[in-house]
């Protein structure tokens, strides 16, 4: 398991927005980076920087996976074809964890790891506690029946406070969501503004 960021209130203001647009972020307060020179600072990027800065915006954003994962991932995607970019967002969007969080079965994408790994989450049937698991087109997704009682999934799907994205079919009295499309950019509800292309390039320097 990743090891959990220990401030990951303070990741919103470091990256210039609120990266899972919750209400109570404290970016919406102080949007300026923390430290002591945070609201005066002047930051001066080199591409590689600006790289880095889009490559840690969105890991952060899906919230506990490793650098070490993240980079596998990407990996992964240069070996598919297609664009290099999409097919990256395609698997990190595949991930178990991330398609339960998309739903709205949970309040965050940290809880969403915590969710998987405790056993509340079946796919097509099958009890799943492996936050990475990459789902296919066609897989079903389904909160069990007994976890449907907590009350924190009873109030998450009660304010179904993100759009479920396209590639997702959700069914709310049920608890239950398919992957019914491949996931593409575009699609993707980001909370903040992503550049994939830039974490593109910033990989490519590796490889």
């Amino acid at each position: 398991m990743s090891k959990r960021y220990s401030a990951k209130k303070k990741l919103s203001r470091k990256f210039g927005g609120s990266l899972w647009g919750q209400a109570n972020d404290p970016y919406h307060k102080r949007n300026y980076r923390p430290g002591q020179h945070g609201a005066t600072a002047r930051i001066r990027n080199s591409d590689y920087g600006t790289q880095l800065k889009a490559k840690q915006t969105m890991k952060f954003s899906y919230g506990n996976i490793s650098e070490k994962q993240f980079h596998n991932t990407f990996v992964q995607a240069t070996k598919m074809k297609g664009d290099v970019s999409e097919n990256f967002i395609s698997l990190l969007e595949l991930r178990l964890d991330s398609v339960v969080y998309r739903a709205n079965f949970v309040p965050t994408v940290f809880a969403a790891r915590q969710f998987v790994n405790h056993k509340h989450i079946t796919v097509n049937g099958q009890v799943v506690n492996i936050p990475s698991y990459r789902l296919k087109i066609g897989d079903v997704v389904e909160v069990r029946s007994k976890s449907q009682k907590i009350a924190m999934v009873i109030e998450s799907l009660q304010k179904m406070e993100r759009d479920a994205p396209t590639y997702l079919a959700v069914d709310k009295e049920n608890a239950l969501v398919k992957v019914v499309e491949k996931p593409s950019f575009a699609e993707v509800p980001y909370a903040i503004e992503m550049q994939p292309n830039l974490v593109t390039e910033f990989y490519s320097r590796q490889l």
